[in-house]
């Protein structure tokens, strides 16, 4: 699932490790240092994220959108597919929004929520294999019908989770933890 050139102009090596940096400062455990995680950030990067179900191309708009945030602090302008290290970092912004928080600390309970938490450098072959099936269940909704193996894992889901768009299932994973909301 590698990715294709994500810069215009320059060495597209450089800007491209600048940008993963950039997308990876903004992933952060409230309130502790995080260990070193710059092998999974790398694969989150590599990984095109693909919309299965109608409107979730809408979460790879918003991932997008972090491309002219980064272009107007850099200068540089990024191309190619929408990478999942770009959706779980605008998830997070929606999720500050409406579930209050930070975004880097709800972009880290995403990454939590999927296990990968525990794949920290260095990510041996065995290990990268690992990582690589939690985001193929991810992508391709082959996770369980409450969500887990997802993003959003539900106590009580209402609906089988792999079948509606992910912006629903944030906002019933937002109720679930914050009825108030």
């Amino acid at each position: 699932m590698a990715s294709n050139t994500r810069t215009r102009g320059g060495d597209p090596r450089d800007k491209a490790q600048a940008y993963l940096e950039w997308l990876a400062a903004r992933v952060q455990e409230d309130g502790h240092p995080r260990p070193n995680y710059k092998d999974l950030f790398r694969i989150l990067y590599e990984t095109d994220f693909v919309w299965t179900v109608p409107n979730d191309m809408n979460r790879i708009a918003d991932g997008l959108d972090l491309r002219i945030e980064y272009f107007y602090e850099s200068g540089v302008e990024m191309s190619g597919l929408c990478c999942l290290l770009e959706v779980i970092v605008a998830l997070s912004r929606r999720l500050a929004w409406i579930a209050e928080g930070s975004p880097e600390g709800w972009a880290w309970q995403l990454l939590c929520n999927l296990e990968l938490h525990k794949f920290r450098d260095p990510i041996s072959s065995r290990r990268r294999k690992q990582v690589e099936d939690i985001l193929y269940a991810l992508i391709w909704r082959t996770y369980e019908p409450n969500g887990i193996g997802g993003f959003f894992p539900l106590t009580r889901p209402k609906m089988d989770q792999t079948k509606i768009e992910i912006w629903y299932q944030m906002h019933a994973y937002a109720m679930e933890i914050h009825p108030e909301y």
